[in-house]
């Protein structure tokens, strides 16, 4: 009856940490875009939710995702009206 009892607890703890560990990977990629300050820090949590639950194929790109610093964080500033500055005015893309 011990025996019993014993490896019953030892199958809800594994389980429980199972959970827990799918659930911590899940955040991952959520938290670590908020903490970022991702502009898409919610389609990333998203992201890690639905790669978890596919499975884990998806995940490992929410996480890239949640790490990548967009395009759009990364332009030229903006004009004192908030339009972006034309390249012509920069000298860029003249060779």
């Amino acid at each position: 009856m011990f025996i019993q009892i014993f490896s019953l607890i030892v199958l809800l703890i594994t389980v429980a940490s199972v959970i827990g560990a799918i659930v911590a990977l899940a955040i991952w990629p959520g938290r670590t875009a908020r903490a970022r300050n991702h502009p898409y820090a919610d389609a990333v949590n998203v992201a890690g939710w639905v790669g978890i639950l596919a499975g884990g194929v998806l995940w490992p790109l929410a996480l890239v995702w949640a790490y990548s610093t967009p395009a759009v964080a990364t332009r030229a500033p903006a004009q004192p009206h908030g339009e972006p500055v034309p390249d012509h005015a920069t000298g860029e893309g003249e060779s």
